[in-house]
């Protein structure tokens, strides 16, 4: 994703916390305590006390949670809310947004990802991501799989590589829909295909977390269909965090859902909780239609 689109959706969101700061106050005294389970006794991805400025305005407010090996968590929330701006945290992406400041602690089995020594390449490589809008390089099908492993050092002569390449559309389950035209761009594939394209390239550099924004906004119902079963496939071998507006997919393919309101981590509990019995009144509002 550009930096451009980045800045976009960065400034979409801060520019909406602070239309929002009344109520953001208004609300404070209701939001002092994250409620359900964010946390866990085996954590892939372990987050403390997460604070988001862009600027003056800020966007993300003592944010704790965990996320747990091969573990769908799904992030939901009105628009400006933070759920992005919160997933970016993850790797570092937010490093590329002039003006944005993250504070509190960030950990990967662990270890910080915040940390000075830290390099963001091989982090991003840790924890890849999936964008809003597809977005393959202007290469072949092909290159574009192959061009994290060859970058990353994973692998150089081209055996090496086609194995790579084969496995990863495999596991995006699109192989079998573009093995004849391996050297064709991969910018001609339709939308959802493009987004499995992302994904084979996201897999490749074999990650261990796998961060998704909004993957099926720009999608029909059908390739939506495809890539939510492509996201419990992956489940076993991943952990995937994943922002969506649309509380139905949350339901769907997460084990976890995170509620966020106006900066704020509200509740946090088993997916079936949240949609059928929330701990929170800002979570039942929401799910119930009463704002959002």
């Amino acid at each position: 994703m550009s930096t451009m689109t980045l800045d976009a959706s960065a400034r979409t969101e801060a520019a909406q916390a602070e239309l929002l700061g009344v109520e953001s106050v208004a609300h404070s005294a209701e939001v002092r305590k994250t409620v359900g389970r964010p946390f866990i006794e085996i954590a892939k991805l372990r987050m403390r006390d997460v604070n988001v400025c862009y600027g003056e305005i800020q966007a993300i407010h003592s944010v704790s949670l965990d996320i747990g090996c091969n573990e769908v968590v799904a992030m939901i929330g009105p628009s400006g809310c933070g759920k992005s701006t919160f997933l970016r945290c993850l790797n570092r992406m937010n490093d590329t947004i002039e003006g944005c400041r993250v504070e509190g602690e960030l950990s990967l089995d662990g270890e910080p990802i915040y940390g000075p020594k830290v390099d963001v390449v091989p982090l991003r490589a840790r924890v890849g991501m999936v964008f809003q809008k597809p977005n393959p390089f202007p290469k072949s099908i092909y290159e574009n799989v192959a061009y994290g492993p060859k970058i990353h050092g994973i692998a150089s002569r081209r055996a090496e590589l086609d194995e790579i390449v084969e496995n990863s559309l495999h596991r995006a389950g699109l192989w079998n829909e573009v093995k004849d035209r391996l050297n064709k761009p991969g910018t001609g594939l339709s939308g959802g295909q493009q987004q499995r394209l992302c994904i084979a390239r996201a897999i490749a550099v074999s990650p261990e977390v796998i961060l998704m924004d909004e993957p099926c906004s720009a999608l029909d119902p059908i390739a939506t269909a495809r890539i939510e079963e492509l996201i419990d496939e992956l489940r076993a071998n991943y952990t995937i965090a994943i922002v969506t507006h649309s509380m139905q997919q949350a339901a769907r393919v997460s084990q976890r859902t995170a509620y966020f309101h106006l900066g704020h981590l509200v509740e946090v509990n088993d997916t079936e909780t949240v949609f059928t019995n929330p701990e929170h009144e800002l979570t039942e509002a929401y799910i119930t239609g009463r704002f959002g």
